[in-house]
């Protein structure tokens, strides 16, 4: 008996040894500390499939978001030089290439691994190379065109090149270590082992890839390995008020020296961070703990992400059981432009007053977070403000738009589609609304959800046929040929399960006609802007700066237009679960 006893033991230490030894121990996640704040990896690659699939999507965007860079540098210029001629230089390595030929010219290995992460606050990236001359070359490249060389430094066997901002206390790091690119922010002063650590010449004592921190998380909450990210609070708050944190000490030390410059204030004295700013941080931490993001679909047609922030219990049972009888906020939304949005006052004005009697009770002593308490204190008097009808009695909000046009002489765009108020008093929203409105002081409704025409004095003003319909706790509006039939099924579908707050769904096309929209707007805006300015040699370099703006605006509005151009469908839901927030967002391509 014994002997089969050691016998299994024997084989199970095995099967343990063979699990662990698929480890890539000088994976990139092997060098990430255990106990770090913050981290977003991989943890597989892309299908050949796939990968094809994104490099021709970036393909199609990257000439509009080279554009954009070289119109940022050309507002930039007059300010900041520097940086502008980086922007263009950085424009210039992608202008006119693939999304696989840059994938080549910088070495990085489109099947390799990667992660961003933290050694404290200091952000550090490895990327897997295929090749590593490649990198190097492309480095080298960067900094001829741009003009200035990074310091060559040796640390035992391993090289490495920074760039020492002198004005922000900071050292950019760029190293290639083995098969690994290593990019890092660190303070300018930062000490040999924090370098050591960065460089990968010291390991940390234990590593996210020992704990299998991220593949317990993605297998928790259902995100696929292409890419899995978490923030943990209760970590990366204190460290945000730890003068012993080295990133965090540093800009400290440059908010410090502005502070002085302005007051004369000894820079020592204003780097004094008193101990109740951890204290509170903690506070913070636990409140909200925890947030992290994975993909759950990316195929060539699909880009489905899940976003998780984890809450107080008391912050989650306010919410996770509640049912908001609002029309359509259980159902998929439909419409080109739909948008389900709960809002249950009755139980949003107990949970914030709640919270804002807690900090009104227990103020923050941190001095940074003065503004938080004043915060606070005007929530405080809002949710009481907003117990009083209309706003008191609201559960919530469901838009949807069939059609959008703009107006080319001005004035009221072309629009069909419905609104459908959630409320517990809809007889008395309505009166409320012939009171402020004569237009519809005569519009008679029942609550059994049948449409009503609404005045023709009122549709004349509109352009369009309109309808009003009222239900058990909602009051709806209809405005386009054939809404009313849409308006009275969108007041029979059901409210929301148990913890959902909000449906979201627009379609490509509306998408791009919003962009478009928006895009005229701030062009007309912006020559306005330009007319104001007369042509003369006291305004040229106002008129520099405003031409620079409208061309940085229309650059990124083209590198949106390039974006929309591809896009057949978005669409986000919201919804209180057990353990906290989940918001899951949806991409559809052409």
């Amino acid at each position: 008996m014994r002997t089969t006893k050691r016998v299994l033991a024997l084989a199970l230490s095995g099967l343990m040894l063979a699990a662990c030894s698929h480890k890539d121990k000088d994976a990139p996640l092997a060098f990430v500390p255990a106990d770090t704040p913050y981290v977003l990896a991989n943890l597989d690659v892309l299908d050949d499939s796939t990968r094809q699939a994104i490099f021709t999507q970036v393909d199609a965007e990257m000439p509009a978001q080279v554009a954009q860079m070289k119109a940022q540098a050309d507002q930039l210029a007059a300010t900041d030089p520097d940086m502008a001629k980086y922007l263009r230089t950085v424009a210039g390595e992608f202008d006119g290439k693939s999304a696989e030929q840059v994938v080549q010219d910088t070495g990085i290995d489109p099947k390799g691994h990667s992660a961003l992460y933290g050694l404290g606050l200091s952000p550090v990236l490895r990327i897997e190379l295929a090749d590593a001359k490649a990198f190097e070359r492309f480095v080298g490249k960067i900094q001829n065109d741009y003009g200035k060389k990074f310091d060559a430094v040796t640390l035992g066997t391993q090289n490495y090149q920074r760039y020492v901002a002198t004005a922000s206390h900071l050292q950019f790091v760029i190293a290639v270590v083995g098969k690994q690119a290593v990019l890092a922010m660190l303070p300018d002063d930062a000490s040999q082992p924090m370098l050591r650590q960065v460089l990968g010449l010291d390991r940390p004592a234990k590593s996210v890839q020992d704990t299998d921190r991220l593949t317990d998380l993605a297998k928790a909450k259902g995100y696929a390995p292409w890419a899995v990210g978490q923030v943990d609070l209760t970590r990366l708050l204190p460290l945000l008020t730890d003068s012993q944190d080295p990133l965090s000490r540093t800009l400290l030390k440059v908010r410090a020296e502005s502070e002085s410059a302005k007051t004369g204030e000894p820079v020592a004295n204003l780097m004094q961070v008193p101990a109740s700013c951890q204290t509170d941080a903690t506070r913070i931490a636990a409140r909200i703990s925890q947030m992290s993001v994975g993909y759950t679909t990316l195929d060539d047609k699909h880009r489905d992400m899940r976003f998780d922030v984890s809450l107080a219990s008391d912050i989650v049972s306010a919410f996770n059981g509640l049912k908001v009888e609002l029309p359509g906020l259980g159902n998929d939304p439909t419409a080109p432009f739909e948008l389900s949005l709960a809002l249950p006052m009755t139980q949003l004005r107990a949970f914030w007053g709640a919270q804002a009697d807690a900090v009104i009770a227990k103020p923050f002593t941190c001095p940074m977070l003065d503004n938080l308490n004043d915060t606070f204190t005007s929530l405080g008097d809002s949710v009481q403000k907003a117990a009083v009808p209309p706003i008191g009695d609201l559960l919530g909000l469901h838009i949807a738009l069939d059609s959008y046009t703009t107006n080319p002489g001005g004035g009221m765009p072309k629009f069909s589609g419905r609104v459908v108020i959630g409320t517990n008093n809809p007889a008395g929203l309505l009166a409320m609304a012939q009171v402020t409105s004569p237009l519809i002081a005569g519009v008679k409704l029942t609550s059994d959800g049948k449409p009503t025409t609404l005045p023709a004095q009122l549709t004349n003003a509109l352009g369009e046929q309109g309808w009003a319909a009222m239900g058990a706790k909602s009051l709806g509006l209809a405005v386009g040929a054939d809404e009313d039939g849409k308006l009275a099924d969108l007041l029979k579908q059901p409210g929301g399960d148990a913890g959902e707050l909000m449906r979201l769904h627009l379609d490509g096309d509306m998408y791009s006609s919003w962009i478009h929209l928006l895009q005229q707007r701030a062009e007309n805006a912006a020559n306005m802007a330009a007319a104001m300015n007369p042509d003369d040699s006291d305004n040229q370099d106002d008129q520099k700066n405003t031409a620079a703006a409208l061309a940085n605006t229309k650059a990124q509005f083209a590198a949106m237009e390039s974006e929309a151009a591809h896009i057949k469908a978005i669409g986000a839901n919201v919804r209180m679960d057990d353990q906290g927030l989940v918001i899951t967002t949806h991409t559809e391509l052409k």
